[in-house]
């Protein structure tokens, strides 16, 4: 990304300029010349020096750091958003958002609701299926569980032959790259963190599938992909599969339609329902 140093340098003057010294816990002098905060004032907030922002604002400095971005965000109070612009703005990727880990927020969980006429689930970026509605577990049945010890829709594929025999036998060596290629990229965001680290190498200590694919070191984020299922109820079905991103860092919205002219399958798995799935799976 390229540092767009006119508009950097205007952002941080008008930033500079919005705020008092008020605002940020400093008295204010008698005799204030310009509107807002003098650039001494946010150096010393900032913890750098007066020269350096005087030739950011004036649009003749070097990149600066992200260390150096996120302590002027800090001393300028920028919202999230304002952050998020002055990172891009100097040529850098903005922080990670917050992460939600299992909370699922209210509107979160609203959304599960109204979205009742296709399937519709919420992962983790690591995989972690934290809630689906009626018309997901219709069309997945057990095979995409909830319960705490199940639910990692990436450990089930590599260590449960059963959850495969649901996708079409043409598609699934791409579906394990897929997936194993979303996972690094979401290990990668996350700074390789214990989460990341713990799933990682309980996969590869149980897949040797899964450690071949890893070591490719492929990289992937998912955000629409066909879906060929093998229906036990139902025989072969198409679905397409709209990854959503949403407040959280770490959540994404998964939402299944059907390509055009298939849209009678939504009323087969709503004549299903999701009980019929599970109990299927409860008797074999």
């Amino acid at each position: 990304m390229g540092m767009h140093r006119d508009d950097l340098a205007d952002f941080l003057r008008r930033s500079r300029e919005r705020l008092s010294p008020r605002d940020v816990g400093l008295v204010e002098g008698p005799r204030r010349r310009t509107p807002g905060l003098r650039r001494e004032e946010v150096s010393q907030l900032a913890g750098m020096s007066a020269d350096y922002l005087m030739r950011l604002e004036q649009g003749r400095s070097p990149q600066p750091s992200i260390q150096m971005l996120a302590a002027l965000a800090r001393a300028l109070r920028l919202t999230a958003d304002e952050r998020d612009h002055l990172y891009l703005l100097a040529g850098q990727q903005p922080p990670e958002g917050a992460r939600a880990g299992e909370y699922l927020a209210p509107s979160m969980l609203y959304i599960l609701d109204r979205l009742d006429s296709v399937p519709v689930q919420v992962l983790s970026d690591l995989g972690d299926l934290l809630a689906q509605n009626d018309m997901a577990l219709a069309l997945f049945g057990c095979v995409c569980d909830v319960a705490h010890e199940d639910r990692n829709i990436v450990l089930r594929w590599f260590t449960e032959p059963d959850v495969r025999s649901h996708f079409a036998a043409e598609e699934r060596e791409e579906q394990a790259r897929q997936l194993v290629a979303d996972l690094r990229a979401a290990a990668a965001r996350r700074g390789n963190d214990e989460a990341s680290r713990t799933l990682v190498t309980r996969l590869r200590a149980v897949s040797p599938e899964f450690a071949a694919l890893w070591d490719r070191h492929e990289v992937a984020v998912r955000r629409s992909h066909p879906y060929r299922l093998n229906h036990p109820d139902l025989g072969r079905i198409e679905f397409d599969c709209e990854v959503l991103a949403t407040p959280a860092a770490d959540q994404r919205l998964r939402v299944f339609t059907p390509p055009p002219g298939h849209a009678d399958t939504l009323d087969l798995l709503r004549t299903l329902g999701p009980q019929h799935r599970c109990d299927a799976a409860a008797g074999q």
